[in-house]
C-alpha cells in the first residue's frame, strides 16, 4: 500500500517537472513595486483546488517555502527569510510580492493539489529598472579647434539592466572613429542593490562651426528612452578674418551720422581696434565701432578697420555721401513787362545722374519753360523738380506780366429777335483793366481774368446811327476802339428808297426802249413813201406806241 503511494507519488513529481521545464512562462517587475505573479493562469478552478503553495529556488537544487493555503482556511506564511514579509497570496491564487528587488529574480513556483493529483507551474521572475537620470557632468570650459578634449561624461544611474549611453551633437548621434571623436564607457554594479551605472566619457576635437553646437547624451532601455539636459561649449580661436560694416540710413546723404562696425570671426572676439578715417588713426578700446557725425561729401572715400595687435589684418568699405543741390535763377516773384525776354538758369549740383521735371499752377509741363517774349498767358507759378535716387529738391518762381492794355478785338452781333445789338469787346492787360463804354448798356457781362485777357459784353437798342468806343485801362496805360451802331427805324428808311429807285429805274427803262421803237417806225415809213407802201396800219402803232410812252412819263413823274 505505501509503495503504491510512493510510487503514485513519484510519478506525479515526475510528471510536475516535465511539465515544469516545458511549460514555465517569464513575469517582468520593475524594482520597488509590487509584483504580481500568476499561479496555473486559471487552468485549474479555484474551488477544485484542495492546497495551493508557492515555494522558490534558492539555487543549488534548494527550495524555499512561502505560503501555502489549505481550501476553506487563511493564508499561512511560512517563510522564515527576507520574504516573510513581502509575500501575500491572491485570490486567484497569484503571489504577491512586494519591494521587488533584483535578488529576486529567479524561478517561483506554484503547487496545486487537486483530489490526488499535484501540478506544479514555475515562473521565471526578471526585475528591470530604469536609469534615475542621465545626467553631464564634468564638462570643459572651454574647446580649441583641432584639439581633442575631454568634452563631459555622462551618467545613468541604478539601472538594470545597465543603460547604454549615446552621444548627440544637435541631435545627431556621435560615433567614435579614433580621431576627433572618443568615446569610452564604463558600468559598476552595486554590490547591495545589485543595480548598474554606466558612465559614458565623450573626448571630442572641435572646429569653428562647432561655435552654437548643442550636446545632448541619451539611452534606450528596456524601461523607456531618457534623454539628458542640453549643453553648451566655449569653442576657443583666433581671428582669421574681419570685416568693415557700414551702418547708416540709406540713402546716405550730408549731415548724417555714419557708424563703422568691425567685426572680427576670432572666438573670445578682440575688444580693440584701430580705424582708419581719411588719414586718421583712431583706437577703440572695449568697443568695436565708431561713429562719425554730420558725413560731407568731403568725408566719403575709403574706410578701414585693423586689429591693434596685427594691424596687418584689416578690412576696408568705400563710404559714398549722396548729395543733391539745386539753384534757380530767378526764383521768388517775378514781374516783367509784356514782350520782354526772361533768362531762366537752372543749376544741379549732385552725386549722380538726375531727372527734371516742370509744373505751372500745378499742370504739367512737356518742357522747360521758355521765355524769348512774354505775353500775359505766362504768368503763374513755376515749379522745377530734381530727383536723384531717393533725393529730390524743389525750386520755383512765380511770374506776373504787366502791361498796358490793348483791345484785341471789338464787334457787334445782332440778337436773336433782331431788336437789340450786343457789343463784345476782348482786350489783354495786367493787371486786370478796367473796360468802360461811350453809352449805357444793358446787361454787362464780363469773363474772367485769365492770363491777361478779359472780354467785356453790352446789349444796346440804338434808336439814331451813332458811333460807340471800348475804353480799357490799368495803371500802366489806355485803349480806345469805335465802332459803328445804326438804328432799326434808319434801317428800314433806306431799304424804302432803295425799293422806290428800283421802280424809278424800271419805268425809265421802259420809257427808253419806247422812244427808240418810236424812231424806228419813223424810219420805217419815209422808207415805204419811196416804195408806195400802204400807211395805215403803222399811223395805229405809231398812236399805241405814244399813248404808251406818254403813260409811262407819267408814271416817272408821279
Amino acid at each position: 500500500m505505501h509503495l503504491l503511494s510512493a510510487s503514485r507519488v513519484c510519478a506525479l513529481l515526475i510528471t510536475a517537472l516535465l511539465h515544469r521545464v516545458s511549460g514555465m512562462e517569464t513575469v517582468i517587475g520593475q524594482f520597488g513595486e509590487t509584483l504580481e505573479i500568476p499561479c496555473n493562469n486559471g487552468v485549474v478552478e479555484a474551488e477544485d483546488v484542495f492546497i495551493t503553495k508557492w515555494k522558490y529556488d534558492k539555487g543549488e537544487r534548494l527550495t524555499g517555502d512561502l505560503l501555502v493555503k489549505q481550501k476553506g482556511q487563511n493564508t499561512s506564511v511560512i517563510a522564515t527569510d527576507d520574504y516573510k514579509d513581502r509575500v501575500a497570496m491572491a485570490a486567484n491564487s497569484s503571489l504577491l510580492l512586494s519591494e521587488a528587488r533584483l535578488t529576486d529574480q529567479g524561478t517561483f513556483t506554484c503547487m496545486v493539489v487537486v483530489g490526488a493529483n499535484i501540478q506544479e507551474y514555475p515562473v521565471n521572475v526578471v526585475i528591470n529598472k530604469m536609469p534615475a537620470e542621465l545626467e553631464i557632468s564634468d564638462k570643459a570650459e572651454e574647446l580649441e579647434i583641432g584639439k581633442l578634449t575631454k568634452l563631459a561624461k555622462c551618467v545613468a544611474p541604478d539601472a538594470n539592466p545597465a543603460a547604454d549611453i549615446k552621444w548627440l551633437k544637435n541631435n545627431k548621434p556621435l560615433v567614435a572613429d579614433g580621431k576627433g571623436i572618443s568615446i569610452q564607457a564604463s558600468v559598476l554594479v552595486d554590490p547591495l542593490t545589485g543595480l548598474s551605472t554606466t558612465s559614458s566619457v565623450l573626448e571630442f576635437s572641435a572646429e569653428k562651426e562647432d561655435t552654437d553646437a548643442v550636446f545632448t547624451c541619451s539611452t534606450v532601455h528596456v524601461t523607456g528612452e531618457l534623454v539628458s539636459s542640453p549643453v553648451t561649449f566655449t569653442i576657443t580661436y583666433s581671428t582669421e578674418n574681419i570685416v568693415l560694416k557700414v551702418i547708416a540710413q540709406d540713402p546716405l546723404v550730408e549731415g548724417d551720422n555714419v557708424t563703422l562696425k568691425c567685426i572680427a570671426d576670432g572666438n573670445p572676439a578682440p575688444t580693440s581696434f584701430n580705424f582708419h578715417l581719411k588719414g586718421e588713426t583712431v583706437k577703440v578700446e572695449d568697443a568695436d565701432t565708431y561713429t562719425i557725425t554730420n558725413i560731407s561729401r568731403d568725408t566719403a572715400g575709403e574706410y578701414k578697420c585693423s586689429l591693434v595687435n596685427n594691424p596687418s589684418l584689416e578690412a576696408s568699405e568705400n563710404v559714398t555721401v549722396n548729395y543733391l543741390n539745386i539753384n534757380l535763377s530767378p526764383s521768388g516773384n517775378i514781374v516783367q513787362s509784356a514782350e520782354e525776354a526772361l533768362n531762366l538758369t537752372l543749376q544741379i549740383d549732385a552725386s549722380g545722374k538726375s531727372m527734371v521735371s516742370w509744373t505751372k499752377d500745378n499742370v504739367k509741363l512737356n518742357k522747360e519753360p521758355k521765355f524769348t517774349k512774354l505775353t500775359y498767358s505766362d504768368s503763374g507759378l513755376y515749379e522745377c523738380k530734381v530727383k536723384m535716387g531717393h533725393l529730390s529738391q524743389k525750386a520755383s518762381f512765380e511770374l506776373l506780366v504787366k502791361g498796358a492794355p490793348v483791345i484785341r478785338e471789338l464787334t457787334k452781333k445782332r440778337g436773336e429777335d433782331g431788336q437789340y445789338e450786343v457789343l463784345i469787346c476782348e482786350a489783354e492787360g495786367a493787371p486786370k483793366p478796367a473796360v468802360s463804354w461811350s453809352i449805357n448798356g444793358t446787361s454787362p457781362e464780363e469773363s474772367q481774368f485769365v492770363n491777361g485777357k478779359i472780354t467785356h459784353k453790352i446789349t444796346v437798342v440804338p434808336s439814331a446811327n451813332l458811333t460807340v468806343s471800348c475804353t480799357v485801362i490799368n495803371e500802366f496805360g489806355a485803349d480806345t476802339r469805335s465802332i459803328n451802331v445804326s438804328s432799326y427805324q434808319s434801317e428800314d428808311s433806306d431799304q424804302t428808297k432803295l425799293v422806290v429807285g428800283v421802280v424809278v429805274g424800271l419805268l425809265v427803262a421802259t420809257l427808253i426802249i419806247g422812244l427808240a421803237y418810236l424812231v424806228y417806225l419813223k424810219k420805217s415809213k419815209q422808207g415805204s413813201w419811196k416804195t408806195g407802201e400802204k400807211e395805215d396800219g403803222s399811223s395805229e402803232e405809231e398812236k399805241k406806241l405814244e399813248e404808251k410812252v406818254e403813260e409811262n412819263s407819267q408814271k416817272a413823274e408821279v
